[in-house]
């Protein structure tokens, strides 16, 4: 269902990095960043829209769905604020429209506040961003996983369904979740969920948290109103700290809007994108 592939590389300090772009050059660029445990194939409709008027870059971060797993990988949002950093550079974008969902609203906001990524505007869709977050499972998970890495495949298998599943309100089709879950299939796939989770840090957060009042660019905060991994009080908190900031609650929507409602999402993104440009 709608086959999703990147085709270019690019050797990134945390490994490498699988990208692509959409639409024609030369058009005002825009970045899509994704989230955890998900991969850039969350954005393909919207990653088409966008392209009709814009050139979107698309990529999977060090860890995560193409791109490089490997033993003792950094993946940590401290590192993808670094990867994200390097990328803009070698893609040659001074002052592009970021998009950014989940972990990568994270990564989006390490990169701008820690490492100076400029962008024309942001667009925050479910992001981590405040304390506390991850799921009593997420928790649980990292606590223990050395644990879960030994898991039979079958019962990983069975496990990462359920806990991708649970990012939509409505639920996800088969197919769609067939897709989602098979980056973290087989040995290294396996390897590579347990590792991203035992090195999401609440630590990386908590470091810029307290700096958002001094976001200056342009900023919609997008939000499922039916999200059950972040609740939608969050989205308005962060909206409140940022100088600005438009909300924009997202009805019938679970955490994975992407998937949920894509229609009204692209609608969003793309009247915030005109009145940036």
């Amino acid at each position: 269902m709608n086959e999703w592939q990147l085709t270019k590389t690019f050797r990134s300090t945390s490994g490498d990095v699988c990208w692509d772009t959409l639409g024609p050059g030369g058009q005002d660029p825009v970045v899509l960043l994704h989230g955890t445990p998900f991969s850039s194939y969350v954005w393909r409709a919207v990653a088409r829209s966008l392209a009709r008027h814009h050139q979107v870059f698309v990529w999977d971060m060090p860890g995560y769905g193409a791109s490089e797993k490997s033993a003792g990988q950094d993946v940590s949002l401290a590192a993808q604020g670094r990867v994200f950093t390097e990328l803009l550079a070698h893609w040659g974008l001074r002052e592009p429209l970021v998009v950014a969902h989940d972990f990568g609203g994270a990564v989006s906001l390490r990169a701008h506040l820690l490492h100076g990524a400029r962008y024309r505007a942001l667009a925050l869709v479910d992001p981590v961003a405040l304390a506390p977050w991850g799921s009593p499972f997420f928790r649980l998970v990292g606590e223990h996983s050395e644990v879960f890495e030994q898991l039979p495949p079958a019962l990983h298998h069975a496990l990462v369904r359920e806990y991708v599943s649970s990012a939509s309100s409505p639920g996800l089709h088969p197919a769609v979740l067939d897709r989602l879950v098979r980056p973290w299939l087989g040995d290294i796939g396996q390897a590579a969920f347990y590792r991203q989770i035992a090195q999401a840090d609440q630590l990386y957060t908590d470091e810029v948290q307290g700096r958002y009042g001094e976001i200056s660019i342009p900023t919609l905060v997008c939000w499922g109103e039916d999200d059950t991994w972040i609740p939608v009080a969050k989205g308005r908190e962060l909206a409140a700290r940022i100088s600005g900031a438009q909300l924009e609650p997202i009805a019938g929507a679970g955490h994975l809007v992407q998937e949920d409602a894509p229609a009204e999402l692209t609608a969003a993104l793309i009247a915030f994108l005109q009145l940036s440009r």
